[in-house]
């Protein structure tokens, strides 16, 4: 069972992205070592005690769709409620809405626990998580203060709507459309596929974020805007009203992640309300979608190369106990009676180190890049510009690199274990079919690749790549 490896988290978030030095700063204001400390260790026994038990219940139930109401595993709502009761949803929240204002660290952190009890749960808030983000930045005073609260608290999640059946890495292709209702609302019509808790039982609202064309909007991406569009209308006094005109109509049966429900998403065909057209409301300009969006995607990339980590800490976790105790032959040098245990066999010793390596570097390149976001966020300006640029460079490296040895530290976690690791009972099978998907959604890492070198390391010149390097130099000497 997964253990959270809090002291090594919290070496890594002090020694190597940053932290300790900025908490000597005062960059966080009052927030203090022991503070940290202590919400890392509730942070781990969340994630090792109520998440990573009912992970195997999740692969095994997955999410069951029945006339339109998404109904997940045994025991996941009330793992959800404990979740918001704890308030973890709000870790990083704007406090003006009920968040507790933490730094990026300490929320990168936390996620690589929750994932690594359960990727198929973690994923969910991590997608409200950027919601938030992405209102607070970009919403009108007017939904920040009917939406942003419940998001906060978790009382309702959020999505993240783009994937259409044309449209997956190359939106140009996106033909959801809006269109103006003449009160500041618009309708929207369209279909949308992939999407992540796009219907749950967890809470009694959904907010979607969803990306749709205007009529005679310019062609491609210059021409999307982005929508907020909630499952229930929601009254003058914060009360839930009538149902949208929008439902799931249908699940995907994955590879992976079975407990996460990802819906077929139907907006403005009727079904709901006195006309077709699911009612939306603009979030920032029009025609301006995708850059109010890319604030929740980069959130959700570095989130899923948090992924990575989480799935390789526990793939490690698994491997190191089970090669411990399982004996096979004599290693060299063994010195011990009968049969050693197979960690003593310089090939399987091999593996191990690779698996710990790659995650802890996996690790601390997520962290720096959380580290980079914070510093943007308490600096001013040509500091600030520094921090955010380098936050950008390392985003795509920090999702492509860390998914691709969740990937590799997984495979190798099955090999391990040998034979037995190719048979479910053991759960490193299941944790290898979980990372496989962490590579492709949120931008597979080939666009990461493309994002990299045609947007990111031409930043300033070269200035923000080389700057990095040169910090990679200082800290070798």
């Amino acid at each position: 069972m997964y253990r959270a490896p809090v002291t090594e988290i919290a070496h890594t978030l002090k020694s190597v992205a940053g932290l300790g030095k900025a908490l000597e700063q005062g960059r966080f204001g009052d927030l203090g070592e022991d503070l940290v400390d202590a919400i890392l260790a509730e942070a781990g026994r969340f994630a090792s005690d109520q998440i990573a038990p009912l992970n195997e219940i999740g692969d095994r139930h997955g999410a069951l769709l029945k006339d339109g109401a998404v109904t997940t595993p045994p025991g996941w709502k009330e793992l959800y409620r404990n979740w918001i009761a704890g308030g973890w949803n709000g870790l990083a929240g704007p406090e003006e809405f009920g968040g507790q204002g933490l730094p990026m660290l300490l929320s990168v952190a936390a996620i690589e626990m929750w994932n690594s009890g359960s990727l198929a749960f973690g994923i969910g808030p991590m997608l409200t998580i950027g919601a938030i983000e992405a209102l607070d930045k970009h919403a009108s005073d007017e939904l920040k203060a009917i939406y942003l609260e419940k998001l906060v608290s978790g009382e309702w999640m959020g999505t993240m709507n783009l994937t259409e059946p044309q449209a997956g890495s190359d939106l140009n292709a996106l033909k959801a459309r809006a269109e103006p209702v003449g009160d500041g609302t618009y309708r929207i019509y369209g279909q949308k596929i992939f999407i992540t808790y796009g219907e749950h039982d967890f809470t009694d609202n959904i907010v979607h974020l969803v990306l749709a064309r205007l009529p005679d909007a310019p062609a491609g991406t210059r021409g999307i805007s982005l929508f907020l569009v909630p499952k229930f209308f929601v009254g003058d006094d914060g009360a839930l009203g009538s149902r949208n005109d929008v439902f799931c109509s249908g699940l995907e049966h994955k590879l992976g992640i079975h407990a996460s429900p990802t819906c077929t998403m139907i907006y403005g065909d009727g079904k709901f309300g006195d006309a077709p057209g699911a009612i939306g409301w603009l979030i920032g300009e029009e025609n301006k979608g995708l850059a109010c969006m890319f604030t929740m995607m980069n959130n959700a990339r570095l989130a899923v190369g948090m992924q990575g980590v989480a799935i390789a800490e526990t793939a490690t976790q698994k491997a190191l106990a089970y090669a411990r105790d399982r004996t096979q032959g004599r290693a060299p040098g063994y010195k011990g009676e009968g049969m050693s245990p197979i960690i003593e066999h310089p090939d399987v010793a091999r593996m191990l180190m690779t698996m710990k390596a790659l995650t802890q570097g996996a690790r601390a390149i997520c962290y720096s890049c959380a580290e980079a976001l914070d510093m943007a966020r308490v600096s001013d300006g040509d500091e600030a510009s520094r921090w955010s640029e380098r936050a950008s460079l390392i985003t795509p490296i920090a999702k492509a690199f860390s998914t691709d040895i969740g990937m590799e530290v997984a495979s190798l976690g099955v090999q391990v274990h040998g034979g037995m690791g190719f048979i479910e009972e053991t759960g490193a099978a299941r944790l290898l079919r979980d990372a496989r998907i962490a590579p492709i959604y949120e931008g597979t890492n080939g666009i990461q690749a493309i994002d990299l070198v045609m947007r990111k390391l031409p930043l300033s010149d070269g200035a923000a790549v080389t700057a990095l390097i040169a910090d990679f130099k200082a800290d070798a000497e």
